[in-house]
């Protein structure tokens, strides 16, 4: 009885260990894609003032 409480919160702190490290992961996955998309962001919108600086003749 005493051995299977010990494997029980063994694993049940395995699970919790790996949720945490599934977490983790995936929140620094998340803050890059928002770094890149503010960087492709930032860059469209430089093209764009680019683009919309050109004097027209005609």
């Amino acid at each position: 009885m005493n051995s299977s409480i010990v494997l029980v919160s063994a694993v049940l702190a395995s699970l919790a260990v790996g949720v945490l490290t599934a977490y983790s992961i995936c929140f620094s996955m998340f803050r890059l894609f928002r770094i890149h998309a503010r960087q492709v962001a930032a860059e469209r919108q430089e093209r764009s003032m680019v683009g919309s600086n050109r004097v027209v003749e005609g």
